[in-house]
């Protein structure tokens, strides 16, 4: 472990004034991720502005019916909080699904969103990475990438992202609230998280010195009626090889509407769009989610080793909507 400076701001101002002119600052919450960063070499800041004492801790009704999740909020409280598994079901599995019960209770909503990806390559400051050092190239496009990408990947990064809750956070349309040193703005979680490109280094769209303080989940009715599965190796913690979280509205056998998000085969949370757009107003079968699987994952790119993503991800997403469909899913 480097030397660092420590700091405790008062507010969120003050905290986003101590990082954003320090290229060599971050912002320290449950510290699940950056702190195993530290301690492998990967990240090296210089200061750590501890933001998880900030008044951001709180899930509260908004006036136009959703609910806004304050950044700092525990995992492990947002997925037992009865609103979130009342109205939002697809959250809470997801926040379930997403670790081991000891860092639920320390990871927080806004760090959850920001963890890097757990690619062995980015892990290992032995290895090239361009997410750790730009232009040193990707090692797991002819290593070992299982794991990795089979959508949205470039010769530049095929790692994944490995959060759940960004998931289902996608798929139901969720903005990002952000604070930075030109005032707030608002960010929605589709647009959050980036593709690799050619800047696989940069995982989100934020600026250096800005700082999550919520997350706003929209008053979707149907999300009610919603689901998240994980496939992983382990049923203990383990890190999705495939994830689908979805919702579905269905009304006299017809889709209605759909919201469709897959985790485990992008650099990103993938919001499935073409398969929305194929199930709205389809036939609630089957056939027709498995057409709609199809042409979401028609552009699919594995390489060798993870080849089997794609069936997989083809199932469990007809899986998912098949039993909301029957009501069995929630």
């Amino acid at each position: 472990m480097i030397p660092f400076d420590y700091r405790r701001p008062d507010d969120a101002p003050g905290a986003v004034a101590l990082v954003a002119p320090r290229p060599d600052a971050a912002f320290l919450a449950g510290g699940t991720n950056l702190v195993d960063h530290m301690r492998l070499g990967i990240a090296r800041p210089e200061l750590l502005v501890d933001v998880s004492r900030l008044p951001f801790d709180t899930i509260e009704r908004l006036p136009d019916g959703g609910v806004r999740v304050g950044a700092a909020v525990r995992n492990s409280d947002l997925a037992a909080a009865p609103l979130i598994r009342r109205r939002y079901p697809m959250l809470a599995a997801a926040l379930l699904a997403g670790a081991s019960p000891q860092l639920r209770n320390l990871a927080t909503t806004g760090g959850n969103l920001l963890q890097r990806t757990r690619c062995a390559y980015f892990q290992d400051a032995t290895t090239p990475c361009n997410k750790r050092v730009p232009g040193s190239g990707c090692s797991a496009l002819d290593g070992f990438h299982r794991h990795h990408a089979v959508l949205g990947a470039s010769d530049g990064c095929v790692a994944v992202h490995p959060s759940d809750m960004a998931v289902a956070l996608t798929a139901l349309d969720a903005q990002v609230r952000v604070l930075g040193g030109a005032g707030e703005r608002v960010v929605p979680m589709t647009e959050f998280h980036r593709l690799p490109g050619e800047r696989p280094e940069r995982d989100t769209v934020l600026e250096h010195g800005e700082l999550i303080t919520a997350v706003d989940l929209p008053p979707l009715a149907m999300a009610a009626r919603s689901a998240y599965r994980k496939v992983r190796e382990r049923a203990s913690y383990a890190f999705a090889l495939v994830s689908v979280a979805a919702a579905l509205s269905v009304k006299d056998g017809v889709v209605v509407d759909a919201r469709v998000a897959l985790g485990g085969v992008a650099h990103r949370p993938w919001r499935a769009v073409r398969a929305e757009g194929a199930l709205r107003g389809a036939p609630a079968t089957e056939d027709a989610f498995r057409a709609a699987a199809d042409a979401e994952l028609a552009d699919a790119r594995p390489l060798p080793g993870n080849a089997f993503k794609v069936p997989m991800a083809r199932n469990a997403m007809v899986a998912v909507l098949r039993d909301l469909n029957a009501g069995g899913a929630r």
